[in-house]
C-alpha cells in the first residue's frame, strides 16, 4: 500500500476516534427524532456508513 493511502486511512481513523468520543456523542444525545428514530442513532449510523464509504474509495484507488 502506498504511503499516501496509509496516511489517509490514519487520518480517517483519528477523525472517527474524535467523532465517536463521548463529549461529541453527548452533543447529539437529545430527545429530537428524525423519521421516528432518536437523533443519536442517525448520527452514529451516518458516521459509520460514511466511514465505510470513504475507506472503500481509498482502498479501491490503491488496487487500481
Amino acid at each position: 500500500m502506498k504511503k499516501r493511502h496509509q496516511q489517509k486511512l490514519i487520518v480517517l481513523t483519528l477523525v472517527l476516534f474524535i467523532a465517536f468520543n463521548l463529549p461529541i456523542l453527548l452533543l447529539f444525545d437529545s430527545s429530537q427524532k428524525v423519521f421516528g428514530l432518536p437523533f443519536i442513532y442517525i448520527y452514529l449510523f451516518g458516521i459509520w456508513s460514511i466511514s465505510i464509504l470513504i475507506t472503500f474509495i481509498i482502498v479501491k484507488r490503491y488496487y487500481e
